[in-house]
C-alpha cells in the first residue's frame, strides 16, 4: 500500500454505464487492491437520483461499503431531489460536503472528477 495516498472521487454523472464500469468499479478495485490508503467517493448532483433509484448502482454502492470506500453525499442536493432517506438507508453519509473538497484538493488529495 501507498503511505499517504489518498483519493476522492467526485461522482456527479447520472450516466449508469459510466457510474458502473467507472466510478464504482474504479473506487471497488482500488480498495480492495490497496491502490490508496484511503478512498471517498462523494456523490453530488445528478448521480444522487441514480444513486437513490438504480438497484444495480446501489449494489455497487454497498459492495464500495464494504470494502472500506467511504461515500458521502451531498446534503443540500440529496434534499432538493428528496432522496436523502434512500442514501442514508444504502449507508451513504449525507451532509454538506463543499468543505470536504475543499479539504481534500487544499491538503494535497487527488482528486477524480466523473
Amino acid at each position: 500500500m501507498k503511505t499517504g495516498k489518498k483519493l476522492v472521487i467526485l461522482w456527479t454523472t447520472d450516466n449508469p454505464i459510466t457510474s458502473e464500469k467507472m466510478v464504482m468499479l474504479y473506487a471497488i478495485n482500488s480498495a480492495i487492491g490497496n491502490r490508496w490508503d484511503e478512498v471517498t467517493v462523494i456523490i453530488w448532483g445528478a448521480s444522487a437520483q441514480l444513486a437513490a433509484t438504480s438497484p444495480l448502482i446501489q449494489d455497487k454502492i454497498e459492495a464500495a461499503l464494504h470494502h472500506g470506500v467511504k461515500v458521502v453525499a451531498c446534503k443540500g442536493v440529496a434534499q432538493q431531489l428528496q432522496v436523502t432517506d434512500k442514501l442514508t438507508w444504502l449507508g451513504v453519509e449525507v451532509k454538506s460536503v463543499g468543505d470536504l473538497l475543499t479539504d481534500a484538493l487544499q491538503q494535497g488529495y487527488s482528486v477524480l472528477s466523473v
